[in-house]
């Protein structure tokens, strides 16, 4: 072999290593968007704001570890419900993620459809928090469990929607990912001074959450073979219903304790979770990605 021939073939050698490496590392960067409420852009009571707090910034860094990439894109916007994604234009800016982009001609889905079909061939991750708004407005009415079994009619037809739409733009690959809600209303049980009936609703709460809630939202993304993470039971609700001790609470049942410490609605009827309570959301999303290698 001639010495130019063995040259060129050594250049060519060089080249694959340098351009191969490369090319991988490339392809491992994947978009992640949030979409949904106030708790994908990570609203948090104590600052009344939204933070990187929430779970889609705690997220990031826990796919790192699974050996995922992911540049989080957040769409989401504070106090949206299913009919606002699907309808409303835009998002006032204090409602959106810090330092997220705004969409002031596009509804929520419009502007993540187009997000995700201009970017089709990078996107690894979708993760939907919505619904908690259609049935928040439950809890102040004298039959709360009637109220929320109406309003997740509609918004079940909603999110069925707005995942074959997300699903659709991705393809059958995309990765969905669907999260429910801790149940806050449990923390009623230490607030008769505005619930004189509060260990009734919080027993209320559990069934709405068990039989109407959680059921409706699964089944809407089931219906597009998106995962579904069941944070209210990740974050005790459910029991056992045995008793501790939590200043200044004093003896309080355990599922209400842990309302009480994930989120601020006992201190100051806050439906939105501390950054402890985002990060048992993040690990749960974290745990339905596999491993890549």
């Amino acid at each position: 072999m001639s010495s130019s021939r063995v040259r060129a073939l050594l250049a060519a050698v060089l080249v694959s290593l340098v351009v191969v490496p490369a090319a991988h590392a490339a392809a491992k960067k994947q978009y992640y968007v949030s979409l949904g409420d106030s708790y994908a852009v990570g609203y948090q009571g104590n600052v009344k704001a939204t933070t990187h707090n929430g779970f889609a910034d705690q997220l990031v860094p826990l796919a790192r570890k699974k050996g995922y990439r992911f540049t989080l894109v957040n769409l989401g916007c504070g106090g949206a419900t299913t009919t606002s994604m699907l309808q409303r234009k835009g998002c006032d800016a204090r409602a959106l993620a810090p330092g997220a982009a705004g969409y002031p001609n596009q509804t929520q889905v419009q502007a993540a459809v187009s997000f995700i079909k201009k970017h089709k061939a990078q996107m690894g991750l979708v993760t939907i928090s919505i619904g908690g708004n259609d049935v928040d407005v439950c809890l102040p009415k004298t039959d709360p469990l009637g109220c929320v079994a109406t309003n997740m009619g509609p918004a079940v037809r909603n999110l069925k929607s707005i995942v074959r739409q997300i699903r659709k733009a991705g393809g059958k690959s995309l990765k969905i990912v669907g999260t429910t809600y801790p149940d806050v209303a449990l923390g009623a049980w230490v607030r008769h001074d505005v619930f004189p009936q509060g260990d009734t609703l919080a027993a209320l709460s559990l069934t709405a959450f068990s039989k109407y809630i959680n059921p409706g939202l699964q089944k809407s993304y089931k219906s597009q073979k998106a995962k579904f993470v069941n944070v209210t039971k990740a974050t005790g609700a459910f029991g056992p219903f045995d008793t501790t001790t939590l200043a200044p609470y004093g003896v309080i049942p355990t599922p209400v304790a842990k309302a009480c410490q994930l989120t601020f609605f006992c201190t100051s009827l806050d439906i939105h979770m501390t950054t402890k309570g985002y990060g048992i959301i993040a690990r749960l999303v974290a745990g339905t990605l596999p491993k890549r290698h």
